[in-house]
């Protein structure tokens, strides 16, 4: 218990106090963590609408594959994209490797699927005549799914919430394609995991702390932008 109150009060400290590579490696996280939930949302919604929407042979499979990603283990991931990415796999000549844009790819691969399967679900309880009805009624077929996106709003901010924790908290992905390189690749997951090898508990708590102040703030933006959501409904 005494540990716990350290590791937050350090937290507090180092936050208070301005230290460069807590911010560094919060910021980095960030950075991180948004372009990997950004490129999921640009992928997953998509193919959760196109899902939704779309009867055609094959369809049972592919939500098979979808909910099979969902639970996806970040390692196989993080094996997976390594071996793309590596000197001699078939990305090798972009240099990816051990950089900020290698564990964007695998965080974004890893919340890609729970993305598109929450955003299927959400669309999928809606109203099937309802597009149908916006059709009849004059609406181009992009007019069509951008208002049954908004009608889906808070399902789809469940799943942005939901791909956005499976990508701040994910550890092993990130350590095998970025290295955790201090300045360039450590994020706070990644800190944390390298504090705690080293036996320094208090510092790994207060890295954990600051993560979870982190993922807070925005998954309380997130809400905030579903519940507002929520009241224009009504």
């Amino acid at each position: 218990m005494d540990s716990i109150f350290s590791g937050l009060f350090q937290a507090l400290y180092l936050l208070v106090n301005g230290d460069a590579e807590v911010y560094d490696v919060a910021l980095l996280t960030i950075k991180v963590s948004g372009w990997a939930t950004l490129i999921s949302v640009g992928v997953g919604i998509p193919v959760g609408l196109w899902l939704a929407l779309k009867d055609f042979p094959g369809k049972k499979l592919c939500l098979s594959f979808i909910n099979f990603g969902m639970g996806l283990p970040p390692v196989v991931v993080g094996l997976v994209v390594s071996l793309f990415l590596w000197r001699y796999g078939p990305l090798g000549m972009l240099g990816l490797m051990y950089t900020v844009w290698a564990m964007i790819i695998a965080q974004a691969v890893i919340a890609s699927p729970i993305v598109a399967g929450l955003s299927f679900a959400a669309l999928s309880g809606l109203n099937p005549k309802l597009r149908f009805q916006l059709l009849s009624l004059g609406a181009t077929e992009w007019q069509a799914n951008w208002l049954l996106i908004k009608e889906a709003k808070m399902g789809l901010l469940a799943a942005v919430m939901a791909g956005f924790g499976g990508v701040i908290s994910e550890v092993g992905a990130s350590m095998m394609v970025g290295g955790n390189i201090k300045g360039e690749t450590r994020v706070l997951t990644t800190a944390t995991v390298m504090e705690v090898s080293k036996g320094n508990y208090d510092m790994a708590l207060a890295f954990s702390f600051v993560l979870l102040m982190v993922a807070y703030m925005i998954v309380a933006l997130l809400t905030y932008m579903q519940n507002d959501g929520k009241r224009e409904i009504v």
